[in-house]
């Protein structure tokens, strides 16, 4: 092995380094933080953390941000817990505007991760290839607004799901900010607003319920939403074919 070769192998592997932490981390914690980040210790935990919240509000604000960041960040169980608890702590607004900022940073950070680690070497690969492989890439280039906003804003697609691919297809991190920024909103606020009235559900002994993204007056805006999204690409489907 030349001394080429083996500065590369070291370079690659040093690259993977931040997105296999970030694993090792995330296998970690799906069994050491289930427990602890639940509604239950947020029950108990409650009053306390209103008492702090009104004595440092500052405080509260940047501690949670970070803390949710790297809960994102590191897929740590909880994220759903936490918007919760955005909406509890700081109401709906601007408690969405807390959660939506701490899962875009924390999203931006496993994005950065992957797309440092395979991200750039994977996108550039599929630049060079031919056939098949180069028009999936040229199709989702030619779309990629449309498409970081979908999967943004369809319920089905898992959150780390949506910070990895476009990490590997060469996604610009402006608009993968952006287009997580902006996409989330809708759910962001939907949980936050069940999280502002977690006071008297735990009050009444009960938990909040997390289905209520489904129901058909919140689920069918957002898949219209997802229909605008989708359309552009629709359409550059049928005028592509229309041209062959």
């Amino acid at each position: 092995m030349t001394d080429t070769q083996q500065t590369s192998g070291n370079s690659g592997r040093l690259r993977r380094l931040p997105l296999v932490a970030i694993a090792l981390v995330a296998i970690v914690g799906a069994f050491t933080l289930r427990d602890w980040l639940s509604f239950e210790t947020l029950a108990e935990n409650r009053e306390r953390l209103l008492d702090f919240r009104d004595a440092n509000y500052a405080a509260t604000v940047a501690g949670f941000i970070a803390l949710y960041a790297a809960v994102v960040a590191f897929s740590l169980p909880g994220a759903t817990l936490a918007t919760l608890t955005g909406g509890f702590l700081f109401s709906t607004f601007p408690g969405a505007l807390f959660n939506v900022t701490a899962a875009t940073i924390g999203a931006a950070a496993i994005f950065l991760a992957a797309r440092w680690g395979w991200g750039e070497r994977l996108s550039q690969r599929m630049d060079a290839s031919e056939g098949m492989v180069k028009r999936i890439k040229a199709g989702i280039d030619e779309t990629q607004w449309e498409m970081l906003f979908l999967i943004r804003l369809v319920p089905a697609v898992p959150f780390f799901v949506a910070n990895l691919v476009p990490a590997f297809v060469g996604v610009s991190l402006w608009r993968f900010v952006v287009t997580t920024f902006l996409g989330i909103i809708p759910g962001a606020v939907v949980y936050t607003s069940v999280g502002a009235g977690l006071g008297e559900v735990f009050a009444q002994g009960e938990t909040p319920d997390l289905g209520i993204i489904f129901e058909p007056q919140i689920l069918l805006p957002i898949l219209g939403l997802c229909a605008l999204a989708a359309l552009p690409i629709v359409l550059k489907a049928v005028r592509g074919r229309k041209g062959l």
